[in-house]
């Protein structure tokens, strides 16, 4: 097996052992392209595992910086990771831009550095656009959706995926010291406090969380007018990824934000039922 080989088999490997959602999605590819998926879904799994690890802050900076280096050796020609040279051959093939997988880095280095407590709502938005829409503008041109729907498409999904997200994970994020809900909203609706444990305890959580949900629903829309603009083969993957991330927002919706400890999840039997359903017309 040469290096390259090796390479393609540890990210696969990764992205099995993740259990991700889009795992489903980048099952419907074809094997270039979906081994291109794998290499920069184990980018983002890898530098996320950073970001949320129990390491001091000024240590995930630190090791946040070693990636960027290693994407300048990547874009220079000679990577070391595993990862980066599962990522050489599609930077080639698609034309990956370094500016994307460098955003993924800043928005993590938000997170390490603890920004990410009551935001403004730029903030968050920026924040959204690094985390997400970068990985959707990497996905969209592996994909070959042309532009201006390509970008478009990035972006919109990847805050709508977010803020359903952010919607789902309030119990994990406040144990990390995070709150990602934003400050205007908050105190629109009364809570003076920012503190992650005071804002879940605050009675009126729901109506902050009804407000993101209703601004994932839009981000969903515009999105959907995204797909509808590109061709139809190509959006496949992200088909099936908004139709199960919408599913999920649904679900958080009718749990109620009274129970946020309360996982929810799709079933395994429930993503294949969508990735059949969206993934093959």
């Amino acid at each position: 097996m040469d290096s390259d080989e090796a390479a393609e088999g540890q990210v696969r490997s990764t992205v099995i052992a993740a259990g991700s959602s889009f795992l489903w999605a980048m099952r419907l590819m074809p094997r270039a392209k979906r081994e291109a998926m794998y290499a920069v879904y184990a980018y983002c799994r890898t530098i996320d595992d950073i970001a949320d690890g129990e390491a001091p802050a000024a240590e995930k900076i630190k090791e946040l910086g070693a990636w960027k280096d290693e994407i300048d050796r990547l874009y220079s020609g000679n990577p070391n990771h595993a990862i980066t040279r599962a990522l050489a051959g599609p930077v080639r093939t698609y034309g990956l831009a370094k500016e994307d997988f460098m955003a993924l880095l800043d928005g993590m280095e938000m997170d390490a550095a603890n920004r990410m407590v009551a935001p403004s709502m730029e903030e968050l938005e920026l924040y959204c656009a690094r985390v997400a829409g970068a990985v959707g503008l990497l996905s969209v041109r592996i994909f070959s959706v042309p532009d201006p729907e390509g970008r478009t498409l990035a972006l919109t999904l990847g805050q709508a995926l977010q803020f359903t997200n952010l919607l789902r994970d309030l119990s994990e994020d406040a144990a990390l010291g995070r709150l990602y809900l934003p400050r205007v909203l908050l105190e629109a609706h009364g809570i003076a406090e920012t503190t992650p444990d005071a804002v879940l305890k605050h009675p009126a959580l729901p109506k902050v969380c009804d407000d993101i949900a209703a601004m994932a629903r839009q981000s969903f829309d515009d999105a959907g007018r995204a797909l509808a603009r590109s061709p139809r083969a190509a959006v496949r993957p992200a088909r099936v990824m908004m139709k199960v991330y919408q599913r999920l927002l649904e679900r958080l919706v009718l749990r109620d934000w009274t129970r946020i400890e309360d996982r929810i999840r799709l079933s395994s039997l429930e993503k294949l039922w969508i990735a059949l359903r969206y993934g093959l017309c």
